[in-house]
């Protein structure tokens, strides 16, 4: 949305894979963005053949070093343009999720985490074959890898061996920022319509394994049996099937249904509502790159309680309460704090209020402008240079001499 408001003379395509996630993304497109839904049978006039056999040398030598990691029969295909990228004639091409296609366009890669090579038990041979495979692919044949942290930056170069200068680091804003206002009519009996309980801390996650529900059920039961604290938990977001039988099963086992309560994936309108309504966030998670809650529980005006794990106190700063998710102590001991104690909670408040104008979405957008610039091999301008040279978390706001650029 903000790549499509700023001016100058690029113009965006919009490349979707389905018609339902096209018409999802017209929502925000600007005027300077195309939105084209690719074609499963497309056949054009570019030799997809050429291109297999000049690119596939590329990707036997990704797969020797896939080869010690995993066994070869459960290698990973990695995808190869037929074509079709290379016809929409733009002079970058963006992956902003972690799939990767070789192809013969200059490429900008978010690979936005390394999880796998950390909790591998947390996936599949096949899945740790294919991500290894891919990123390790993306990362090293792209012209610029983007990031959004310097603890992310430091682990793709070690795990990678790719240079630092080919990675640049570009925080994200609020996904809240550019939702609707909350109709007056959503915010009636928005309590009873959605089954909230008086006083709750929220947890907005998908029930994967690194997020940790289990460690957080650990913690409500300790407060509870040995401090005769109970503490209410509302969980948003999908269930990740494969491991939500375990949710349940340590629920019931520490008899915990009447306190913690799961709505599912919401709309925008009520996961505002949810947050508004919550006493504080807490986010018990095990590895993050960038924590979207953490934005939105600061424009929403929610107290944070955070892991300090991985990029997460590179993002929090002095903006939240930080504890050590490995230990089902120091999770309570920080629910307790976060409970019990309101003067922390409006501190953390005002804090969250300052911290999340650091980051802001048209100063994003003109970040990744400035990557694509330099990647088709364009002349950048000053505050091109600017962004590409600054550090966005030591001086998060604004730098002397461009604080007119950002107010």
């Amino acid at each position: 949305m903000s790549l499509g408001e700023l001016d100058g003379p690029e113009q965006y395509v919009l490349a979707a894979r389905t018609a339902a996630q096209a018409e999802w993304i017209s929502r925000f497109r600007g005027p300077n963005q195309q939105i084209v839904v690719r074609d499963p049978r497309w056949r054009g006039p570019v030799d997809g053949g050429f291109l297999k056999r000049t690119l596939r040398p590329l990707v036997e030598d990704i797969r020797g070093i896939v080869g010690r990691l995993v066994p070869q029969t459960r290698w990973s295909s990695l995808p190869v343009s037929n074509g079709y990228y290379e016809s929409l004639q733009c002079d970058v091409l963006h992956f902003p999720t972690q799939g990767f296609t070789l192809c013969a366009l200059p490429t900008v890669y978010n690979p936005h985490d390394l999880q796998y090579l950390h909790y591998p038990q947390f996936f599949t041979p096949d899945e740790l074959a294919r991500r290894e495979t891919t990123y390790r692919a993306a990362c090293q044949l792209s012209h610029t890898i983007a990031v959004g942290s310097a603890w992310i930056k430091r682990d793709v170069v070690r795990q990678y061996a790719v240079g630092p200068e080919k990675i640049q680091i570009i925080p994200w804003g609020s996904p809240t920022a550019h939702y609707p206002p909350i109709p007056t009519q959503d915010l009636k009996n928005a309590d009873v319509r959605l089954g909230l309980p008086a006083s709750y801390a929220l947890y907005p996650a998908v029930t994967w394994p690194h997020k940790n529900h289990l460690r957080l059920f650990d913690a409500l039961a300790l407060l509870r049996d040995r401090r005769g604290i109970v503490v209410n938990l509302v969980c948003t977001g999908a269930r990740y099937e494969p491991h939500w039988p375990r949710v349940q099963q340590r629920l019931k086992e520490l008899e915990l249904e009447p306190q913690v309560r799961f709505l599912g994936f919401l709309s925008e309108t009520d996961l505002r509502i949810v947050y508004r309504r919550s006493q504080f966030l807490i986010l018990p998670t095990l590895f993050e790159a960038d924590s979207c809650p953490i934005h939105e529980a600061w424009s929403e005006d929610v107290p944070v309680a955070s892991s300090c794990l991985t990029a997460l106190p590179e993002q929090v700063g002095d903006a939240g309460l930080l504890f050590n998710a490995t230990e089902v102590t120091a999770i309570a001991d920080s629910i307790q704090k976060m409970t019990t104690d309101p003067d922390l909670r409006r501190d953390l408040v005002e804090r969250g209020r300052r911290r999340v104008k650091d980051f802001d979405w048209t100063r994003t957008a003109k970040a990744y402008r400035a990557v694509y610039r330099r990647a088709a091999g364009l002349v950048l301008n000053e505050e091109d240079r600017w962004l590409l040279e600054w550090d966005w978390m030591k001086q998060p706001q604004r730098a002397p001499g461009m604080a007119d650029c950002y107010e």
